[in-house]
């Protein structure tokens, strides 16, 4: 029984040295041991490459060759209108809009900080020398040869309204495409007033004498580079790591799609469907292309060049006669992954928040947080009662460990003189101890329950405040002013460990005294760790640590154990 409770013992202390090792990687800013290293940033090539237009899909009665498909894309790009950068405003966006193509190539996040630099706002689609995440849309033909506006096509803005009025719901902006062999397209960009979601509506105007069978094309556009904040700390595989592609629809439901991959030619996904959506997800962030009409679909992705790529969704959109204006609505969600607002845009579109491995805890776990924010107000506090209901509905299992902990630091003198008296004779000595557990009915590992149940809630924990948007910037108390983050000045790390000493002097003192020594140097390299995480864990973590003593102590007095 001592052989296994040593074992424990160094089973723990071995992990705690790995994780204090992995922490100090993180910290000085080196690959994790349990996440891969992020993907080495190149310049992205430019977006107005050919390669950038989509060729016509083939599942939705394409017979274009794909080189063609390219050729006449890259032949329509007439420079009749003058360039222009549109920047639109609202409550909670601020969006640029490119008159080259009518793509969105920027929007800042009014209502979020960047999580660097407090004094800036954060900034998902941008578009700069040495980076690219931009939503793009257009037209292909199915005709060899056949080309029409897309995302590479000059755009007039028609309209002038650029900030949402006192009161308004809504703000539209439109752009008209110059005529491509007779065709048009007309983009409206729909913003509303506390939405991410932005309509986006296509119209194209036959003008030609002939009737035209096009395909619409929706595409998100992004190099490969990570964002700072999601090559941050990552805990046994954390889900922040995760920069890339994702997509959805009722056949493949939700995949992820790493550049990775797709450099590799290593992607499989289901390619038809009449429904589902595409994605480009990074920490805390998304951007999608969303269309809940059961319209039959064709889902891409690709490289597009060093250290670029794109995925989208193709739409046939039938014959367009002469003369005749065919109408086509999407909607492009850039922002926050808010899991309640996001399950109501699409389905599975909650999925771009992503819990790894740990998805069957988190899940519920974040569940029963959110619903004790909406009651208390604040998310620190919630993380507070959250602590609080975990150990009343383990009390009577904790409170068992603890009886047996106590009645192990009470035999604690039998156990020390019987150690001393038949020193020389160990293995008599451990029959005896055996024989005194037996006749106490004392379970001399007992105690390591209460820890063991703890560890999978933690590590759900830390996906939980990793992994959501709504704790992002949360306040507590005081100077705990963003409880995804650590605490600036180390109050709760040094109050964490100073608990866990106090829970250590409390539990019984292993008879052996390397395992003693064990004992108290592990809670202080435990503690290290705790210096790296999120305020908001370590504050978990010490209210737990109270709620034990307390429990303790209670249990200790009650036996008549001397503390």
């Amino acid at each position: 029984m001592n052989d296994m409770r040593r074992t424990l013992l160094w089973s723990v202390f071995a992990f705690s040295l790995l994780m204090l090792w992995d922490g100090w990687l993180r910290h000085t800013g080196q690959p994790s041991l349990f996440a891969p290293a992020p993907a080495v940033a190149e310049a992205p090539a430019s977006a107005a490459s050919a390669n950038s237009v989509p060729t016509a899909g083939t599942a939705l009665g394409s017979t274009q060759p794909a080189a063609a498909s390219v050729a006449a894309a890259s032949a329509s790009a007439p420079a009749a209108v003058p360039h222009e950068l549109v920047t639109i405003t609202t409550d909670v966006v601020k969006a640029t809009i490119d008159s080259h193509g009518g793509t969105l190539v920027k929007v800042e996040l009014l209502k979020h900080q960047d999580q660097e630099d407090k004094t800036r706002n954060m900034v998902v689609l941008d578009k700069t020398a040495t980076h690219t995440y931009v939503a793009e849309s257009g037209l292909v033909g199915q005709s060899a040869g056949e080309a029409l506006p897309n995302h590479t096509t000059a755009f007039a803005v028609v309209s002038s309204e650029r900030e949402l009025a006192q009161g308004a719901d809504q703000l539209q902006v439109k752009l008209e495409s110059v005529s491509v062999n007779g065709v048009k397209l007309i983009k409206t960009y729909t913003f509303k007033r506390g939405d991410y979601a932005i309509g986006v509506k296509q119209d194209v105007v036959n003008a030609s004498a002939t009737v035209i069978k096009p395909q619409l094309y929706v595409q998100l556009e992004r190099d490969g580079s990570a964002p700072q904040a999601a090559q941050g700390p990552a805990f046994m595989g954390g889900p922040q790591a995760y920069t890339g592609m994702a997509l959805y629809n009722a056949k493949g439901k939700y995949q992820k799609l790493d550049f990775k991959h797709i450099e590799e030619g290593k992607t499989e996904f289901e390619k038809t469907d009449d429904n589902g959506w595409v994605a480009m997800v990074q920490h805390h962030f998304t951007s999608a292309w969303l269309n809940n009409d059961k319209v039959p679909r064709e889902f891409f992705t690709k490289k597009i060049a060093t250290n670029l790529y794109a995925t989208g969704m193709l739409f046939n959109l039938g014959d367009v006669a002469a003369g005749q204006t065919k109408s086509f609505d999407n909607v492009l969600f850039v922002g926050p992954q808010e899991e309640n607002k996001l399950k109501a845009l699409a389905p599975g579109l909650e999925y771009v928040k992503d819990y790894g491995w740990t998805h069957i805890m988190a899940a519920p776990l974040f569940w029963l947080l959110d619903k004790l924010h909406g009651l208390i107000g604040n998310w620190g506090w919630a993380i507070v009662a959250l602590v609080v209901l975990l150990k009343a509905a383990f009390y009577w299992l904790n409170a068992s460990a603890y009886r047996s902990m106590a009645k192990m630091k009470a035999l604690n003198p039998r156990i020390q003189t019987l150690r001393e008296n038949m020193k020389d004779d160990p293995q008599k000595m451990q029959q005896e101890m055996l024989k005194i557990y037996r006749e106490e009915k004392v379970n001399p590992i007992g105690g390591c329950l209460p820890i063991l149940i703890q560890i999978p809630v933690f590590i759900a924990l830390y996906s939980v405040l990793s992994s959501s948007v709504e704790i992002r910037n949360a306040p507590w108390i005081g100077w705990i002013t963003d409880l995804s983050v650590k605490d600036p000045f180390f109050v709760l790390p040094a109050l964490m460990t100073a608990s866990t000493l106090l829970q250590t002097w409390l539990n019984p003192t292993p008879p052996d005294p390397i395992q003693a020594k064990m004992m108290w140097i592990m809670p202080l390299l435990f503690s290290v760790m705790f210096f790296f995480f999120p305020a908001g864990l370590v504050l978990y973590w010490f209210t737990n640590n109270v709620l034990s003593i307390a429990q303790q102590w209670m249990i200790n007095k009650q036996l008549g154990v001397q503390n």
